[in-house]
């Protein structure tokens, strides 16, 4: 089991600086590049990412319709609808994320994504890669790398409105209880 772990506002800070530049290496000026947080941990994140980058092309990804589990995991109230106020048709599309893990999430922001239309090329950017791999996903550029145990949760807040509450931790996970 991987111990509790966490990372501060200066790590995470550092981290979005890494994913910053390395957009910035790939695409330089950013114009033709669309952002696109996927709802809800990667919103601000995009945000962030768009405002160092300069780019004025950022919007949000609902993948709820999409994904598999649905079923498990409703719709949740924090809900944000898609929002991509320029056409995707041959466009370079950068997914941002705040943790990859499975895929299936990365999976859904591709079936959502192509649902409005076929980007030239499409990349993932994400604060967390913690490894674990359902599907054949990875990341263009990723912030931290972090070993954590498949049944532990990582935790990302990225506050909006004050950075200094910036957390990333990894929570072990609760074993489960056998009745007899």
């Amino acid at each position: 089991m991987a111990q509790p772990k966490s990372l501060g506002p200066d790590q995470i800070a550092a981290a979005i600086a890494r994913l910053a530049e390395g957009i910035s290496h790939q695409h330089p000026g950013g114009e033709s590049v669309i952002l696109l947080g996927i709802a809800n941990g990667g919103i601000e994140l995009a945000r962030r990412l768009a405002t160092r980058l300069k780019i004025k092309r950022v919007g949000t990804l609902d993948i709820s319709f999409h994904r598999d589990d649905i079923g498990r995991n409703p719709i949740p109230k924090e809900f944000s609808p898609t929002v991509i106020p320029w056409d995707v048709q041959g466009a370079t599309v950068i997914l941002v994320d705040d943790v990859l893990f499975s895929g299936r999430t990365v999976k859904a922001a591709l079936d959502e994504l192509f649902d409005h239309g076929r980007p030239a090329k499409v990349e993932l950017a994400v604060l967390v890669d913690r490894g674990g791999r359902m599907l054949p996903m990875a990341a263009d550029y990723t912030g931290i790398t972090l070993d954590s145990v498949g049944k532990d949760k990582v935790v990302v807040n990225l506050d909006a409105d004050d950075r200094s509450a910036d957390a990333v931790s990894i929570v072990a996970a609760k074993p489960k209880l056998v009745s007899r």
